[in-house]
């Protein structure tokens, strides 16, 4: 079943990209007391995921603090090092990069599709929610092969 408006966002473990190398982080403990901007994307390095959703969410990463935001993650089922690569390419220190390897994020939200015919296995869905302190406030998911609510802009109109 699909995560709604005014769910808690599931317990899994996720892999935050540092500096320092990945960082195990519980969803609980990352979501919590703080408003988060998050966005999934398919997969890292990806066309529409290269040229306009990490495009989009690091050029207007001080308008969405501005509006409340105290951190906007990216999460996608790809490894840490995958992540924090395509982070040092093509994002911004304000980006934190949430690899969900497994998938298991993406599942316990009811959000994973079927990558297969494209040779990538199960991955997320292309999404985004705004979660404050633990629990969805908006969710915007996208039709197969979209991108029109997922996006950055389409979020700040939401805040």
């Amino acid at each position: 079943m699909m995560i709604n408006k005014g769910d808690k966002i599931p317990e899994v473990n996720l892999v935050k990209a540092t500096e320092s190398g990945p960082e195990k982080v519980s969803s609980s403990e990352y979501f919590a007391g703080k408003k988060v901007a998050l966005f999934s994307v398919p997969g890292a390095y990806t066309p529409t995921c290269s040229a306009k959703h990490l495009p989009g969410f690091v050029e207007k990463a001080s308008e969405l603090k501005a509006k409340g935001v105290d951190e906007i993650a990216c999460t996608a089922v790809n490894d840490a090092f995958v992540l924090g690569a395509w982070n040092k390419d093509a994002g911004s220190e304000d980006i934190t990069m949430l690899a969900d390897g497994n998938g298991e994020f993406a599942k316990a939200c009811g959000l994973e599709m079927d990558g297969s015919g494209f040779g990538l296995g199960t991955r997320g869905q292309r999404f985004s929610m705004i979660v404050n302190d633990g629990v969805v406030e908006e969710l915007n998911v996208e039709a197969p092969g979209d991108f029109k609510v997922s996006t950055a802009d389409y979020m700040l109109e939401q805040l």
